[in-house]
C-alpha cells in the first residue's frame, strides 16, 4: 500500500525536481494551447466550407452577377462573418472588373485589363483568406515536433537525478529507484500528450485547406472565364 501511494500520479509530480515540474508545466500549457487552436480552427475550417457550398450553390444557380455581387457586398457591410471566404473572393474580383470597367468606359480591346483587374483582385483576396484558414497550423506542428523533446529532457534530467541520489545509499534497490524513474517519465507521458493530438490535428487540418484552396483556385479560373465573356 505504501508503495502504491508513494508512486501515485499527484505524488511523482509534487515530489519531481523543479526542473521537471517546469517542464511538465510547460508542457501542459502548451498543450492546453494547441486544443484551444484545435478546437477554434476545427469550428473555422467547418464553417469556410459549409459558407463556399452555400456560395457555390447560389453561384451557380444562373442568378444574376450583378445582384449576387450587391448581396455578397450587403452581407460583409451588416456582419464580416454571414460572408464566407469564397463570396469576399468574388466580391473582390466583381468589384474591381466593375471599377475598371467603369474607368475605361465604353473602349474597345480592353478586356484583358479589365480580366488582368479582377484576377489580381481575386489572388490578393485568395491569399488572404489562405493565411486566415493557415493561421497557427505553424503552431500546431511546432507542439507536434518539439514537444516529445521536451519531454525526454525532462524525463532525462530526473533519471540523472535519481542516479545520482544512488551515490548516497548504500544498497541500490528497486524501491529506492522507483521513485526517480517514474516521476521522470511522466515527463515524457506529457510531451506525448501534447504532441500526439497537436499531429492529428495539423495533417487533417492541413488536408482541410488544401482541398478549400483547390476549390477556390477553381472558383477563380471559372469566373475568369466567365468575365472574359463579359468582357468582349
Amino acid at each position: 500500500m505504501t508503495v502504491t501511494q508513494d508512486l501515485s500520479f499527484i505524488t511523482l509530480i509534487t515530489n519531481a525536481s523543479v526542473l521537471v515540474q517546469l517542464v511538465m508545466a510547460l508542457l501542459l500549457a502548451v498543450s492546453l494551447m494547441s486544443w484551444t487552436y484545435i478546437f477554434r480552427k476545427m469550428f473555422a475550417i467547418r464553417s469556410a466550407r459549409s459558407q463556399t457550398e452555400d456560395f457555390e450553390r447560389a453561384f451557380w444557380s444562373g442568378g444574376n452577377l450583378s445582384t449576387l455581387y450587391q448581396d455578397a457586398t450587403s452581407n460583409r457591410r451588416k456582419s464580416a462573418g454571414k460572408t464566407g471566404a469564397l463570396e469576399r473572393i468574388f466580391e473582390a474580383g466583381m468589384g474591381e472588373f466593375n471599377k475598371v470597367k467603369a474607368s475605361l468606359g465604353n473602349k474597345g480591346g480592353d478586356s484583358a485589363a479589365l480580366l488582368d483587374g479582377a484576377r489580381r483582385a481575386m489572388r490578393a483576396a485568395y491569399q488572404r483568406e489562405m493565411d486566415a484558414l493557415e493561421s497557427h497550423l505553424a503552431f500546431l506542428a511546432s507542439v507536434g515536433s518539439v514537444s516529445p523533446y521536451v519531454g525526454l529532457f525532462g524525463t532525462v534530467w530526473g533519471i540523472m537525478n535519481a542516479f545520482r541520489g544512488l551515490a548516497n545509499v548504500q544498497q541500490a534497490t528497486l524501491a529506492a529507484v522507483a521513485p526517480g524513474i517514474a516521476e521522470a517519465l511522466i515527463a515524457t507521458a506529457i510531451g506525448l500528450f501534447a504532441a500526439i493530438p497537436a499531429v492529428v490535428a495539423y495533417n487533417r487540418f492541413s488536408h482541410d485547406v488544401d482541398r478549400l484552396a483547390i476549390r477556390f483556385e477553381s472558383f477563380i479560373e471559372e469566373f475568369s472565364n466567365i468575365l472574359q465573356r463579359q468582357a468582349h
